[in-house]
């Protein structure tokens, strides 16, 4: 898998390798202001495209291939 810098995750594209209620498919919708956390980025808020429900993460767990793909598979 290619590096991924976390200021450069907003509007990316996830896939869950396992779907729970029908979610799959996620896009990153908010990364939280470096400014505010001393310069690093904790989290970032993804959205299901399915339903719409947005649920807060560490990015870092994106890295996890166990549970997330990048783009829409």
């Amino acid at each position: 898998m290619n590096k991924l810098h976390p200021n450069k995750l907003l509007h990316t594209k996830w896939t869950a390798v396992h779907s729970v209620n029908k979610e799959k498919h996620f896009m990153v919708v908010k990364v939280t202001d470096p400014e505010l956390t001393g310069g690093k980025v904790e989290q970032v808020e993804i959205e299901a495209v399915y339903s719409r429900r947005v649920e807060s993460i560490h990015w870092m767990q994106l890295l996890d291939e166990k549970v997330w793909k990048r783009g829409w598979v």
